[in-house]
């Protein structure tokens, strides 16, 4: 997956401040290494993305799930643009609520989650067989 990091952060201080907050206490419940959640900016491939568990709101923990499922994470600095038209249908507590009902289900999920381990396939170095 690589993901983008949010730079020169646009909208209110509220938002920025409460989007710090809401980082920090993901990166101390799931140590994903996260720097920016709420960038929307996420590329991964489908299959990667099918092979994990669904649920509405899940974009704030897919760092968090793909590294469970055993997949690498990339991070690039994108620069943040104010939004153009319409206005957010979320305030900061209600972000907050839906965040942190979904955190206990990711890191619940994370504790139980066992993947079978890799095997390396080893080349054949045998010649002519």
């Amino acid at each position: 997956m690589a993901a983008g990091i949010r730079t020169g952060r646009k909208g209110p201080s509220s938002r920025k401040v409460a989007s710090r907050f809401a980082n920090y206490i993901r990166d101390k419940a799931l140590a994903d290494g996260c720097p920016d959640t709420g960038c929307g900016i996420k590329l991964f491939r489908r299959d990667a993305f099918l092979e994990l568990p669904y649920f509405s709101s899940m974009h704030r923990y897919l760092p968090a799930l793909f590294l469970t499922y055993g997949h690498e994470i990339a991070y690039e600095p994108v620069n943040d643009r104010p939004r153009l038209k319409g206005a957010s249908k979320y305030t900061n507590l209600g972000r907050a609520l839906v965040g942190l009902y979904d955190l206990v289900g990711v890191s619940w999920l994370r504790k139980r989650t066992a993947l079978p381990p890799v095997e390396e396939e080893v080349a054949d170095t045998r010649k002519g067989e």
